[in-house]
């Protein structure tokens, strides 16, 4: 057991900030991540393979990392952390060389900041090779994953389109098109507000520039993805604005439809919610008084407003409070909210899949298997969505859009964890025991 005054679960902008403010003010600081590094998905680091160093990072998260270096919290990487309680603990698994080892913290304050993942929505063909997530395909080219001279198709919703086209096309991807959902009209409102941010103004037109030849359709959505013969690999996709239908050659498509939070472990420990985000007050505390959240778990509002929550949670746990930053947090707030609305899914896409389109891809569940349930529960005992090794964190988000079904129930452990590493770890701590001096009687 290990005991710290602040916990923050996620090292992404969000948790790093937090972790730093509180720091920087006393706290004793522990931040837990799954990755091998700090950064989040934003900011997750190219390999030395591909860039042939390791320090290709912008001002921003390059300021964000040393400041956090020099507070004093505490970074342990590798942590997946599968259970936690309100009355101050958490569990976490963690892959050693001798096996996965089970770690327990207990703190004073706990701080949410577990970011999202991409929603993903079935069509005919999406399983195929070469068919990737938007920003799981950007993971993967930062990993080493080569894109040069291939043709890419990014379809979806959402402004990680743009982005995500912008540094595979650095890479030497051949970005033909991109394909946003939204109409010209819903987006307008949303394009005219970020004169009030010029800083993301800036950021998309840089983007754009970098993307002057590649076309940017809005008001149409990929249909179908096709290989030449069964087996083979992604060789285009049926794209239509509603009224006609045509086909993109290409040799990956990068699709992904904006993003869901990862409220797993604030369901998990009893927060109330706010539609399908965790409820906060003006300093990020949640209904549970020790425990804050920050980032997209509190709503989907981009780079900034994660950095801000992050810092206000921080300092609410050091006891300090700061108008300007609720406020600044308050604007970005307003800004996601616009975001939301400009990027929101339209019903067509409801009729994607045919009835032999997988919906759950770790159990093999069709689309058409799921007609006839009243919601999860139902459809667990019959077919098992959502009961594979995601544990419904990619088929519920597809299903409630597709199905209307209510968000899936969450239970611990949130992660699989083996047998093995309990065993082990009582194993450890019976050898533990057997190693302690005795003291002999006076």
């Amino acid at each position: 057991m290990t005991t710290t005054g602040v916990l923050v679960i996620g090292a992404g902008p969000a948790g790093i900030a937090a972790a730093t403010a509180a720091a920087e003010n006393g706290c004793a600081v522990i931040v837990l991540d799954d990755n091998v590094a700090a950064g989040g998905q934003i900011w997750r680091e190219a390999t030395i393979e591909e860039t042939g160093s390791s320090q290709r990072r912008n001002p921003q998260e390059r300021r964000a990392m040393e400041r956090l270096q020099r507070s004093g919290a505490e970074l342990l990487a590798g942590r997946c952390v599968f259970s936690a309680e309100a009355s101050g603990t958490v569990q976490t698994s963690h892959e050693t060389s001798s096996g996965t080892l089970v770690e327990q913290f207990r703190f004073e304050y706990l701080i949410l900041a577990t970011g999202a993942r991409e929603r993903f929505l079935p069509f005919p063909g999406w399983t195929l090779p070469g068919v990737f997530g938007a920003g799981g395909l950007q993971a993967l080219v930062k990993g080493g994953y080569p894109v040069g001279g291939k043709r890419v198709v990014i379809a979806g919703t959402g402004p990680l389109l743009l982005a995500v086209a912008a540094h595979l096309a650095q890479d030497g991807a051949v970005v033909s098109r991109i394909v946003e959902q939204a109409p010209l009209g819903q987006l307008a409102p949303f394009a005219a507000s970020l004169w009030a941010h010029p800083a993301k103004l800036a950021q998309g037109a840089r983007h754009r520039a970098t993307l002057w030849k590649t076309s940017y359709r809005t008001g149409c959505w990929v249909v179908e993805a096709i290989a030449e013969r069964s087996g083979h690999s992604l060789s285009a996709v049926r794209v239509t604005d509603g009224t006609r239908v045509w086909t993109e050659p290409c040799d990956l498509l990068a699709s992904g439809y904006h993003f869901v939070p990862n409220t797993e472990i604030a369901a998990l420990l009893g927060c109330k919610f706010r539609g399908t985000f965790v409820q906060i007050d003006e300093v990020q505390r949640t209904s549970l008084p020790n425990v804050f959240c920050a980032g997209e778990p509190t709503g989907i509002a981009g780079l900034e407003a994660a950095m801000v929550q992050g810092e206000i949670a921080g300092l609410a746990c050091a006891g300090i409070g700061s108008a300007l930053l609720q406020k600044r947090a308050a604007a970005e707030r307003a800004f996601g909210e616009s975001m939301e609305k400009a990027f929101a899914l339209r019903r067509e896409l409801r009729s994607l899949p045919r009835p032999d389109t997988i919906v759950c891809r770790c159990e093999d569940v069709t689309f058409g298997s799921l007609q006839g349930y009243t919601g999860w529960t139902d459809a667990k005992l019959q077919t098992r969505c959502g009961m594979g090794p995601c544990q419904g964190r990619i088929c519920g988000p597809a299903a409630e859009f597709l199905l209307g079904w209510g968000p899936i129930s969450v239970r611990q452990p949130l992660f699989p964890v083996p047998l093995q590493a309990f065993c082990f770890q009582d194993e450890r701590v019976e050898n533990n025991k057997m190693n302690e001096p005795t003291e002999e009687k006076a």
